[in-house]
């Protein structure tokens, strides 16, 4: 079995990594919170450490997944997010250069502008604010200084379920759960969701062809098929859950949270899978398959009793 070295493996899109490749590869998993039994404590910030540990596994492919995606956190702590999400990206792709292996790096629709409606994948970022410039940044060093390299771009992310999810689907469900009726969402900002165990998926298939075809490694958007709203999202969601007749959803406009989301965010972070398509290898489900599978395997013993 061909082995890999996942970095950052803690998180909603780190579980399902380990679930789509543990049966067909051999996984090591780090992260610097070791909150599940098949990880081990790194924190990649280090580039000692983070060298060291990915050595003495002599991986077949290094795959750094982790990064802070709280936009709020990343226009308070600038340093911080730029150490997480930028320079320890620089350290990974010096290990892969160095062990002569490929690299897999995720990035973000956030690093469009969000002026145009669809975003192809080649399309020049345009970054706005401190959490999409140091991914845009990290994305940009991949590019120009990996030897060979994957970079994939995810829109909203859902997966992980309670435990791990901390976007948009979860801080609804939560409401929910709660005993809210009515959900406040915002009507002006569009993208494309992202399950997490499709684009692990996606990202598998695309690994194992690179492998064989060269021209196969470089930048790709991996969302969910179907474009859309945070607003339509919320409304299908009450739709899946069968709460029409409980649960209001309340159109607003972003300014309405402005205290608490402060952060510049995008008015389209609408993804096409364009590359993928061209190359006969967008597995990519529609959100609304995604999001109602999402629900019934993360979520039935969560929302009962609502």
């Amino acid at each position: 079995m061909k082995k890999i070295y996942i970095a950052g493996c803690g998180g909603m899109l780190g579980e399902a990594f380990y679930k789509q490749f543990k049966n067909d590869y051999l996984l090591k998993c780090t992260d610097i919170d070791v909150n599940e039994s098949w990880l081990s404590k790194l924190d990649f910030r280090n580039f000692d450490e983070y060298r060291k540990d990915v050595e003495e596994f002599e991986p077949d492919f290094l795959f750094h997944l982790g990064a802070y995606t709280d936009l709020e956190y990343c226009e308070l702590n600038p340093e911080d997010a730029y150490e997480t999400n930028t320079r320890s990206v620089r350290y990974a792709v010096q290990i892969a250069n160095q062990l002569n292996i490929p690299l897999l790096y995720i990035s973000t629709a956030g690093i469009f502008d969000g002026k145009k409606e669809l975003y192809d994948d080649w399309d020049t970022p345009n970054p706005l604010g401190v959490y999409a410039k140091t991914k845009y940044e990290g994305e940009l060093f991949v590019c120009r200084q990996a030897n060979r390299y994957l970079v994939c771009r995810a829109g909203w992310m859902m997966g992980g379920g309670p435990k791990k999810d901390k976007k948009f689907i979860q801080k609804l469900l939560k409401q929910i759960k709660d005993g809210k009726t009515e959900l406040y969402v915002v009507e002006d900002k569009d993208g494309t969701p992202t399950y997490t165990h499709d684009f692990a998926a996606n990202v598998k298939a695309l690994l194992e062809k690179a492998i064989t075809e060269p021209d196969w490694w470089g930048v790709y958007n991996m969302v969910c098929e179907g474009q859309t709203s945070r607003l339509e999202v919320s409304k299908e969601l009450i739709e899946i859950l069968n709460l029409k007749d409980k649960v209001s959803v309340i159109p607003v406009v972003s300014s309405y949270f402005r205290k608490t989301y402060f952060a510049d965010r995008p008015a389209s972070e609408r993804l096409i899978n364009k590359k993928l398509s061209q190359k006969g290898l967008n597995l990519m489900r529609d959100w609304h398959t995604a999001l109602r599978e999402y629900i019934n395997n993360y979520y039935s013993d969560y929302l009962k009793n609502i």
